[in-house]
C-alpha cells in the first residue's frame, strides 16, 4: 500500500509551509501512525503532529448527445503534518 500519494501543493497549503505544516494526498484506510512513519522515512524530518480529513469528491456534470450525464469525483484523504520546529520538506529539490 501507498501511504503518501502525492503533496498538495496549493496557494493556500504553501503559505501554511512556513508555519512548519505541509499536506498531502494520503491512502484512505492509512491511519496517522503510519502516516507519520512515512514522511519521517521519505523527507527524513522528524514529525510532531498529523491531522487527517475526508473530503467528499465534487459533483460533476457534463452535456453529451445522448443528454445530460452526471456523476462524481472521487474522494480523497487529506493529511496535514506538522514538523519539529526549525525543520522543512523542499518539495522541488528534485527538479
Amino acid at each position: 500500500m501507498i501511504i503518501l500519494k502525492r503533496p498538495l501543493v496549493t496557494e493556500k497549503y504553501t503559505a501554511m509551509n512556513e508555519v512548519g505544516k505541509y499536506a498531502f494526498e494520503v491512502d484512505k484506510k492509512a491511519n496517522k501512525v503510519e502516516i507519520k512513519k512515512a514522511v519521517e522515512k521519505l523527507y527524513g524530518v522528524t514529525v510532531e503532529k498529523v491531522a487527517t480529513m475526508r473530503t467528499q469528491g465534487k459533483l460533476k456534470s457534463r452535456y453529451t448527445k445522448s443528454g445530460a450525464v452526471s456523476g462524481r469525483a472521487s474522494s480523497i484523504k487529506k493529511a496535514i503534518v506538522t514538523l519539529k520546529e526549525g525543520e522543512m520538506i523542499d518539495f522541488y529539490s528534485g527538479i
